[in-house]
């Protein structure tokens, strides 16, 4: 069940290969335009279309779904995105301590013509952290690139506290809805 992914995130590559399906990449090359006043599902179902058009635009011919995603952190209507540096990193980490913040990802499937844009969204409580905590999670390459500044399926596990809806959307795609989308479109089957 080959499929091509839209997006170079390790992650997202092997959520998909684990799923059973054969992930081929193919990097985006658009250039990411956000409008303002989108709410954060409405940035990342955007961004993701993008991600996938960008890649159908770039090969002749795909018999397979083309999977684009984009991935936020968001504290209300504010996202939050990778951190610039450790100071931002910490910043980031000390505004997520002991609160709840929604995690969003947007997925944009392409099929034969037909085209699915959807998000999923997750809550994330993160236990109140200690400065050493943050210090020693920022001492680790973890927070650097990641929506957020921290990866769940990491060294920050010890951080959250519960989690209301998909886990594998925090890690980077909504297995189980991406999988039913694909249902929808044909490409598995009814």
């Amino acid at each position: 069940m080959k499929i091509i992914l839209a997006s170079g995130s390790p992650r997202r590559f092997e959520l998909l290969k684990d799923a059973g399906f054969e992930p081929v990449v193919v990097k985006p090359c658009c250039e990411e335009k956000i409008l303002p006043g989108l709410k954060p599902n409405e940035i990342v179902e955007s961004l993701a279309s993008q991600k996938g058009k960008a890649v159908i635009n770039s090969i002749n011919y795909v018999e397979s779904p083309v999977v684009a995603a984009d991935t936020v952190v968001a504290l209300g209507n504010e996202v939050i995105g990778k951190p610039k540096d450790r100071a931002d990193a910490e910043r980031i980490l000390s505004e997520l301590s002991g609160r709840t913040h929604q995690v969003y990802t947007g997925v944009a499937i392409f099929y034969q013509g037909k085209v699915s844009v959807f998000s999923v969204r997750t809550d994330v409580e993160f236990k109140t952290l200690s400065k050493h905590e943050i210090d020693s999670y920022c001492d680790t390459d973890e927070p650097y690139d990641k929506a957020g500044a921290y990866a769940i399926q990491g060294k920050a596990s010890f951080m959250v506290k519960r989690i209301n809806g998909s886990y594998t959307n925090v890690v980077g795609l909504p297995v189980c809805e991406v999988t039913e989308r694909l249902h929808e479109l044909g490409f598995l089957g009814k």
